[in-house]
């Protein structure tokens, strides 16, 4: 993929590529063509402030635009939109790659570069995230909606210049204070740790629209054995629930951890350690994985990793799996780890459809 600058030439092109196109999260749907030539005449594609670049794929064919604005700031802004056919196949994501690369390699050295967009746009959001941009801000009732007469939510995202050369993404703390036992001192570790094929990062409400597919796709297998998966999920729900692990994470009440491929960022499950006790420290592993990406060793290896994070950098003395004695894979997961069967509970707890009593194995490591 490529940028190409846009040129006063193309302005038909542009007229077609903005007409023919549908915009829903933008403020204008449908521009038409009479506002689309006022905005090129009034220097609003080109300009000393604003750049305009086609986005090119490998066929050479025009799958998106972006406007680059307020470029003689050291914090710059940026529009970009992909076009109705080329939507879903990742040409968003590494556009905005390309526009990060573009803004922070000018001779003018930029600060920042930031976006803004509607709050239900998941897709967007998971855009901003992959192109390694930061959720800084939420925004209430700060989008209107002219078509539909109403206010959304707006949010806001950026990338500094000390992050992109880096190679990090450094989150938000959101909440000043956090509730820590008195005497419990709980170190400093990274929110984003790697495996040989795995990214493993904290939670981000952005991740609500893979993992709620993740869970369409597999609940026949996963609600067998967890209790969240028995009733078909809502996206609605699914980005509840990411909300509340965020805050749990930065409280260091429930560490739940995001697993996504090195290759191509796909998300393929959850783990975490949960069931928390700062004064030893001890931890519990819990686990589930996209039924897609089963049969390629990927939660094998994502518990090795978490268990060495959880002794490394947590100071764990102990290190628990927990599972139904007859969920087979989940066991056999703490087996080729290395975790020791301590004990199985004897009718310790309830089926999943309520008709039954079921035994649970404990799984542990210790230092």
């Amino acid at each position: 993929m490529r940028l190409q600058e846009w040129t006063m030439e193309e302005q038909e092109q542009l007229i077609h590529f903005l007409t023919t196109n549908t915009w829903p999260y933008h403020g204008n749907t449908h521009p038409a063509r009479h506002l689309i030539e006022k905005t090129i005449e009034e220097g609003g594609y080109q300009s000393d402030e604003v750049k305009t670049f086609w986005v090119e794929n490998d066929k050479q064919e025009k799958v998106g635009i972006v406007k680059l604005y307020d470029l003689r700031d050291e914090i710059p802004m940026f529009d970009l939109r992909i076009a109705d056919l080329y939507r879903g196949y990742g040409y968003g994501p590494a556009a905005l790659q390309l526009v990060v690369d573009y803004v922070f390699e000018l001779p003018a050295k930029k600060i920042r570069l930031e976006g803004h967009t509607r709050q239900d746009n998941l897709a967007m959001r998971k855009t901003f995230e992959r192109a390694g941009f930061v959720k800084e801000a939420h925004l209430r009732n700060a989008w209107f909606s002219p078509k539909e007469n109403s206010y959304y939510d707006a949010v806001t995202y950026g990338i500094t210049r000390e992050d992109y050369q880096g190679g990090v993404t450094t989150p938000v703390v959101w909440e000043d204070e956090k509730k820590v036992e008195p005497g419990i001192q709980i170190p400093k570790f990274p929110e984003r740790f790697e495996s040989e094929r795995l990214i493993i990062r904290a939670p981000q409400v952005e991740d609500a629209l893979d993992a709620w597919t993740a869970v369409r796709n597999s609940q026949a297998a996963l609600s067998e054995w967890m209790p969240w998966a028995k009733e078909t999920p809502q996206l609605e729900t699914t980005e509840e629930s990411l909300r509340q692990a965020v805050a749990d994470f930065i409280t260091r009440k429930d560490l739940r951890l995001h697993l996504f491929l090195k290759e191509n960022g796909a998300f393929i499950g959850s783990s975490g350690l949960h069931r928390i006790d700062w004064s030893i420290p001890k931890f519990e592993i819990g686990y589930w994985l996209d039924t897609r990406f089963e049969g390629h060793g990927y939660m094998t290896e994502a518990v090795q990793a978490i268990t060495e994070f959880a002794f490394q950098e947590l100071g764990a003395r102990r290190v628990e799996i927990r599972c139904d004695e007859e969920n087979v894979k989940s066991r056999a997961v703490a087996e080729r780890v290395g975790f020791e069967l301590e004990g199985t509970l004897k009718q310790d707890s309830v089926s999943i459809d309520g008709k039954s009593l079921r035994n649970t194995c404990i799984y542990a490591k210790i230092k």
